[in-house]
């Protein structure tokens, strides 16, 4: 019998534990907390250790410090402080979330000693104990948009009481998920930074996956449209300098946008500019990967993939943002193209008809040679966007290279002379903080607007919804 027992012991240790990733993560990341905040204490030793079992109350004061702050009460003489805002940076959680009194209980009865790990049942503990992953701990306020796969909602969170965009997507029973939404989340998940939207949560039912981003009140093209498209050029240049920020933290991490457009860059009442819809968005291994050349609206597709190359690499993603720039300078988009052929003759009647010159093998295209193209001479780019300073005009040139080795790159754009006015501090901030963090970025009325763009009473209000 205990030659039996002992066996199945063995055995226990050494078969893995089957968890969800969820569970892995919060269990890790829950053990490195230290719920003792003494002040002798350094704080890169901080890891998490058990309740004292004399704890007799975990309640929430109310005593003029931050409402997601926790205190413990003991017996003892010595005041012990539980901060929330520890549990959710070591869990990627929002700081100003409300955790369950249940699940803080849960906490409190699994700690048995200080010097001892924490109990299996505390190691089971998962995100669904705090509410996410759970359909009932988002309230719908109102539909926002629907397309093919998704429908999107307005609604709001019961932990944090914050706004959110809940992305519903349908799921067919043979087809299962969509593509663009496993891609999506398998990218988002892992992206952390203030230009790139927040995905919350995911919700799986039998019926629909649905993710939960952060909600801002516009994008790009709406506040265009309520500045009468005559934006301020100061705040060209922060929207500018804030979608490069966003753009440079995926390219690092080798991933591809591949539809910027003003639609897909989300703005808040801020003026805190977001990368969203990565549904098209790609990891990349090698430039040479081979993928579909059907991505990127045609307005801000570069001709390189308008010509049906599938070969690229991050310069995909810099034209489109050479185009974003001229549009936000002049108010009108840069090569409105119905379809392919007209886009590439509004490209090459304004950057000139390439050659072996400036785009290398393009003679040898079998697409361009049937186009049978005029040989349009390039024309002045100031000439078009009389607004843009001799920077401007700079850079707008330099994302707007046929050759695509040649683009310049988003983290090569940000560190351009045109961004000189925004100051040095601007290059030094943490991935995670806002540019508005610094008190000399601040952005200036428009002098197009018609009423504010973030007024309060037209937020929301005929909202494109084409990113969902």
């Amino acid at each position: 019998m205990n030659k039996m027992k002992n066996f199945k012991r063995r055995f226990s240790l050494s078969v893995p534990r089957t968890e969800t990733i969820e569970e892995t993560e919060f269990t890790e990341q829950i053990n490195q907390l230290n719920i003792h905040h003494n002040e002798h204490l350094a704080p890169d030793r901080l890891a998490m250790q058990t309740l004292q079992p004399e704890l007799s109350s975990l309640s929430v004061e109310n005593d003029g410090h931050s409402p997601t702050q926790f205190h413990c009460h003991s017996k003892s003489p010595q005041h012990h402080r539980f901060s929330v805002e520890d549990v959710s940076k070591r869990m990627s959680l929002p700081m100003d979330i409300h955790l369950p009194p249940e699940f803080l209980k849960k906490l409190q009865m699994d700690s048995t000693a200080p010097s001892k790990p924490l109990s299996r049942m505390s190691r089971r503990a998962s995100l669904s104990d705090i509410g996410f992953g759970k359909l009932e701990t988002y309230v719908k306020l109102g539909k926002l948009g629907e397309g093919t796969y998704a429908t999107v909602f307005k609604g709001r969170s019961k932990l944090t009481e914050n706004l959110v965009a809940l992305k519903e997507i349908r799921l067919e029973h043979e087809e299962g998920a969509p593509c663009t939404a496993i891609r999506e989340v398998s990218l988002l998940k892992n992206l952390k930074h203030a230009n790139i939207v927040t995905l919350h949560d995911i919700i799986h039912t039998d019926r629909s996956l649905t993710l939960v981003f952060e909600y801002l009140d516009s994008d790009l093209k709406q506040y265009m449209d309520n500045c009468g498209n005559l934006m301020s050029m100061h705040n060209v240049k922060i929207f500018m300098f804030q979608l490069l920020r966003g753009l440079s933290y995926c390219h690092k991490r080798k991933i591809l946008h591949r539809d910027l457009k003003p639609q897909n860059l989300l703005i808040n009442d801020k003026g805190e500019l977001k990368l969203a819809d990565f549904g098209l968005a790609r990891a990349k291994s090698v430039p040479t990967k081979t993928y579909s050349n059907e991505v990127v609206t045609l307005w801000y597709r570069p001709p390189d993939v308008l010509l049906g190359s599938t070969e690229y690499s991050t310069p995909i993603d810099m034209w489109g943002v050479g185009c974003i720039l001229f549009e936000m300078a002049t108010g009108r988009p840069m090569f409105p193209g119905s379809t392919v052929k007209e886009e590439l003759h509004f490209i090459f009647r304004l950057m000139g008809t390439p050659n072996e010159v400036n785009w290398p093998g393009i003679t040898a295209n079998e697409e361009f040679r049937s186009y049978l193209f005029p040989q349009y001479r390039t024309q002045p780019l100031i000439n078009h966007v009389p607004r843009l300073d001799t920077e401007g005009i700079d850079l707008l040139s330099s994302l707007l290279l046929y050759e695509t080795r040649k683009r310049i790159s988003a983290e090569a754009s940000l560190k351009h002379p045109y961004f000189k006015s925004l100051g040095e501090q601007i290059h030094s901030i943490p991935d995670t903080s806002s540019v508005f963090s610094l008190r000399e970025v601040q952005l200036q009325k428009d002098p197009g607007h018609r009423a504010s763009a973030f007024q309060q009473g037209a937020r929301g209000r005929n909202r494109r919804q084409s990113i969902f």
